[in-house]
């Protein structure tokens, strides 16, 4: 293929089949309890883009042995890594994240393979570091990061409340200690354009990280971007522009970096637009051709050794 997909990177990594299981640790955000902001970023839901578990009262060693039991009955050969999702995971006090890890302690090894922590660049302490560092003795820690767009002044008005510099600064902190990096983008963000998926995806190869998950803007319920799209402020991407643009942000990646992901779904009652015909299995199908009708594939137009430029403005 003309990019780098997950599956065939994790049977090469753990030489077997291997899913990821959703955990909500029922963590929050900065954005959220008053620290940066409030509210959240405008596109996040109650759940904080997570299964919302812990709240209905499944506790995390139930999700797990839930997720692991549902993973079994479709493949008996298998490994699983224990992804703790929602909201922002290292944004608790250590003896809350030293608990919370110690709830997929008894699984490490197998059926557990990796723990994969997602959190903000601005709520990652040396301390959080420390304690995956001893996690990462028994396995393979991955610590995703959102950027979501290269452009402070947009992640200020969609209220994440963090610079580029920290994401950029999170990376280098995480690669000091040698943990594999995932980032995190979104393409179609209101005032963001072509123009914003090209530069993050750029931001995104400078940073170095291992991994990419991309996925086009989805407008929730119960979100301040449903009040946006309410009042005409968004246009959701279509499949064929999504498509386009995506295959910008791959030729400008680095050829190494694995794409976790390249698009993304909601439960069909909490999504409010857009409502794509295209089932996401096809986004795949569709970039692979529209490389492949440029001539080009991923890291074709990566330019790493140019110096970043100012990202303060569109």
């Amino acid at each position: 293929m003309r990019f780098n997909t997950l599956r065939p990177w994790l049977l090469e990594t753990f030489g077997q089949p291997v899913y990821r299981v959703a955990l909500d640790a029922g963590s929050t955000c900065p954005n959220r309890d008053g620290t940066r902001g409030r509210g959240g970023c405008v596109y996040c839901d109650v759940e904080g883009s997570g299964t919302g578990a812990l709240r209905r009262g499944l506790e995390i060693r139930s999700q797990l042995a839930e997720g692991i039991r549902r993973v079994a009955r479709r493949d008996p050969q298998f490994g699983v890594i224990a992804y703790f999702q929602s909201y922002s995971n290292t944004y608790v006090d250590l003896g809350r994240l030293e608990e919370v890890l110690e709830t997929v302690d008894g699984q490490l090894g197998q059926p557990v393979v990796c723990v994969a922590l997602a959190t903000r660049p601005d709520t990652l302490p040396d301390q959080a570091l420390d304690l995956l560092e001893r996690l990462r003795e028994k396995v393979p820690v991955w610590i995703e990061l959102g950027l979501e767009t290269a452009d402070d002044d947009l992640l200020r008005e969609i209220n994440r409340l963090h610079t580029v510099d920290e994401f950029l600064e999170a990376v280098h902190r995480c690669h000091e200690r040698d943990f594999l990096t995932v980032g995190h983008a979104i393409l179609g963000l209101p005032g963001d354009g072509r123009a914003g998926a090209r530069r993050t995806a750029e931001v995104l190869a400078r940073s170095g990280v291992s991994g990419v998950k991309v996925h086009h803007l989805m407008v929730l319920k119960r979100t301040q971007l449903e009040a946006w799209w309410k009042a005409g402020r968004v246009e959701p991407l279509t499949p064929e522009t999504y498509v386009s643009w995506l295959a910008d942000f791959v030729e400008r990646l680095g050829p190494e970096q694995i794409l976790h992901r390249i698009t993304g779904d909601s439960p069909p009652e909490k999504l409010v637009a857009p409502h794509w015909k295209t089932h996401k299995s096809e986004i795949r199908e569709l970039l692979e051709a529209e490389l492949a009708r440029r001539g080009t594939r991923q890291g074709s137009a990566c330019s790493r050794g140019e110096a970043l430029r100012s990202y303060s403005g569109r």
